[in-house]
This record gives C-alpha cells, sequence and structure tokens, in this order.
C-alpha cells in the first residue's frame, strides 16, 4: 500500500506550472478590471464634457435669444418717433427681432426743416428747450415748414429716482405703439410735470398714467404697457447706442448728452432758453441744405 504522497499527488513542476497559470489568469483579470475602469472613467468625462456644453449652449442661446427677443414698439423705426404734424405721426413697424433702427431719409426742398431730438424726460435743460420751443415746433409742423422727430433716452436714472428716466421713455413708448398721434401732447406733458432732478422721487407709474390720462390718453393697452414696463429695454439699448454714436456725440463735451438737437443733420449748439436763438438756426439750417438730395441722419456706417 502507497503511503505519503504516493503517484498521484502533483509533482513540484506540476505546482509551479499551476501557480504560474494562476498568477496569469488573475493578471489578466486585473488588466480586464483596469480597462474597465479607464472606460467607465472616460465616459464619465465625455458626458460631464457633453453637458456642460449643453450648459454653455443654453446659456448663450438664453442669451441670443433675450438680446433678440427685445420688444419694440411700432411707430419707433429710427429709434425715434417721427412728427409730420403734432397730431399726426408717421406710421412705421417695430425694429426687427435682433435688428438696428433704420435711419429716417428726409427729403431736401429748400423749405422744410427736418428737426431730431434726443431727449430725456428726467432732463432739466430738455424742459428748458422744451419749455422754449414746443409752441413754435409745434406751428411750424402746422404749416409744413418743419418735421419733428423725437427720440426718448434715458441718461438719468438714479436710485432715489427709481430709473424714472427709463420708466417715463418707456411708458411715452407705449404712446408711440398704441397711441402715435397723441405722442407730441403726452411728450409735452410729461416735461410739463418734470420731477426735480436732485430731490425728485420720480413719478410713479400710476403718476405717469395719470399725466397721460390728462394728456387725453387712456387705455387698457396702455395701462399693462407702463405697468409692465414692456418698452425698457428698448430705451436702454437706445440709449447705449446714442451714448456710443460719434455722430451724436457733443465734440465741445466729448461725450452724448441731453437735449441733443439736429435740424437736416446740423447740430444746434445755441441756448436752450433762446426761441428767437432756435428759430434762426432753423432757417439757416434749412437754407444751407439746399432744395436737392436728402438727408439721413445719424448716417448709416459713421
Amino acid at each position: 500500500m502507497a503511503t505519503g504522497r504516493g503517484a498521484s499527488s502533483p509533482s513540484k513542476r506540476d505546482r509551479r506550472e499551476e501557480a504560474r497559470e494562476t498568477a496569469r489568469k488573475m493578471r489578466e483579470e486585473a488588466a480586464k478590471k483596469a480597462k474597465r475602469r479607464k472606460v467607465i472613467v472616460q465616459s464619465s468625462v465625455i458626458v460631464g464634457i457633453v453637458a456642460v456644453l449643453a450648459i454653455v449652449g443654453v446659456v448663450i442661446f438664453t442669451s441670443v435669444s433675450a438680446s433678440s427677443n427685445v420688444a419694440n414698439p411700432k411707430n419707433m423705426l429710427s429709434g425715434g418717433i417721427l412728427l409730420e404734424k403734432a397730431d399726426k405721426a408717421v406710421t412705421t413697424p417695430a425694429i426687427a427681432s435682433g435688428a438696428e433702427p433704420t435711419a429716417t431719409k428726409q427729403t431736401l426742398d429748400g423749405k422744410t426743416a427736418h428737426i431730431q431730438i434726443w431727449l430725456d424726460y428726467q432732463c432739466p435743460y430738455c424742459n428748458q428747450f422744451e419749455t422754449t420751443n414746443s409752441d413754435q415746433m409745434k406751428q411750424m409742423m402746422a404749416d409744413g415748414s418743419a418735421t419733428l422727430e423725437i427720440h426718448p433716452v434715458a441718461i438719468l436714472d438714479s436710485s432715489q429716482n427709481k430709473e424714472y428716466a427709463t420708466r417715463a421713455a418707456a411708458a411715452a413708448s407705449c404712446v408711440a405703439n398704441y397711441e402715435p398721434n397723441k405722442f407730441f401732447d403726452v411728450n409735452s406733458a410729461l416735461f410739463a410735470n418734470q420731477p426735480d432732478e436732485q430731490t425728485g422721487t420720480g413719478l410713479t407709474n400710476e403718476q405717469i398714467l395719470g399725466v397721460f390720462k390728462d394728456a387725453g390718453v387712456e387705455s387698457d393697452a396702455i395701462t399693462k404697457c407702463v405697468n409692465d414696463q414692456t418698452y425698457a429695454k428698448f430705451i436702454t439699448n437706445r440709449t447705449q447706442s446714442a451714448v456710443k454714436d460719434k455722430q451724436l456725440v457733443n465734440p465741445s463735451t466729448g461725450s452724448f448728452g441731453t437735449p441733443t438737437v439736429f435740424v437736416n443733420g446740423q447740430r444746434y449748439q445755441g441756448g436752450f432758453t433762446d426761441a428767437d436763438q432756435f428759430k434762426a438756426f432753423v432757417a439757416a439750417a434749412v437754407k444751407d441744405a439746399g432744395d436737392s438730395g436728402s438727408v439721413t441722419f445719424p448716417t448709416p456706417g459713421k
């Protein structure tokens, strides 16, 4: 009878081979696990990158969409509203989404003054110009010797006046959109009720609507438009554009300010409280422009 290991026990060589085979299988299994971990990590990184890119894309799309979806009022294609008479506005479509304003092109006939004003409803100098020249500009339009294009902007916003300059200009834009033929009256009424620049807290939206009502403008659509500040971003965009436009910068100050007044493309640099001085400038600007060609101001591309 065989005793001990006997003939059936693995030899030393067999045990070495078995150990090698076991080690080989363990190495292969370890390599497979490492490869699987690498694939998982790479996949996770790729998914993470895709997710980040997706978020960035959404942010960019949202930002672009927001800038492209700014509500622009009708009858202000140039950024301002053009009046042929005090009670007759030129109707236009709104500025297209994402587009820039289209400057008004006016024919020069040797007798018509094309007056353009950039104004801020909180600006006391604008109020002076309005108070001094409103009646004669109204008469000029009545007798056909002038057109008037009004560009509301907002330079004098503050926390004290609760961003009144923007709110008032946006509210006026509501009138341009819904009741364009009443814009001149509302423009005058806002200046007649202008809060003090230094101590005033700005009219509330309710008070602005009260000013409009006294000027003969009242509707549910305008009330909602004013309270929602539908055209606030439009005014912000037009203000930023005016500030950057070299043609509107006052050469004597090196910056844009209000009121900025042009007649047939020529800048008025006279006093704001001298009606005769402005009247003389208007006559000279018409004469200088002559009776042929046209004027487009601000000139596109300059």
